[in-house]
């Protein structure tokens, strides 16, 4: 009995280890799918003296998008947003967070940019409400308000035309 509970207990290790390393680092489950986007009102990156609020958009498809301009993974991203906005396919806001607003309105206009609006969250509680990791992250929001699907890291070609477009195709169909 002595030597089985150390074997029994390696047996256990081996398979916890097993299953995590064939889990895709990319495909975190997310608790606030299928579930109402959380409200937020924030001051525009651009427009100071408005604050705009998630509740603008109920009634129409939406993304939003989690960004930072010391954000590397961002600028990788960033063209894509950039010609999937000038597609008109779903309006793209912006949720700047943690960052400098001197430094973000410069970024976007090296860069290009692709928000309809891009919002302040400069202490992150907004991303704490959307369980943001890192960035950058990606929410397909629906006409009632629902998140359908959150992108973890960049947003990729392959990503947008295998699951975020068609996504999006799907729910503008729902009224």
């Amino acid at each position: 009995m002595r030597y089985l509970l150390p074997l029994f207990a390696f047996l256990v290790l081996a398979v916890f280890l097993f299953v995590g390393l064939s889990l895709n680092p990319r495909q975190v489950p997310s608790p606030l799918i299928d579930k109402p986007a959380p409200e937020f009102q924030l001051y525009s990156l651009h427009e100071p003296d408005r604050i705009f609020s998630s509740k603008e958009n109920i009634g129409k498809v939406w993304l939003l998008n989690v960004w930072a301009s010391w954000c590397v993974a961002c600028r990788d991203e960033h063209p894509l947003l950039v010609q999937l906005a000038n597609s008109g396919i779903v309006p793209i806001y912006g949720l700047n967070y943690k960052d400098e607003n001197t430094t973000a309105k410069q970024w976007l206009k090296h860069f290009g940019d692709p928000y309809i609006a891009s919002v302040v969250d400069p202490d992150g509680a907004v991303g704490i409400d959307y369980g943001v990791y890192g960035v950058p992250e990606t929410y397909v929001i629906d006409k009632q308000g629902i998140i359908r699907h959150k992108q973890i890291g960049p947003v990729t070609v392959d990503s947008l035309q295998n699951k975020i477009i068609p996504l999006i195709v799907e729910l503008q169909k729902q009224t």
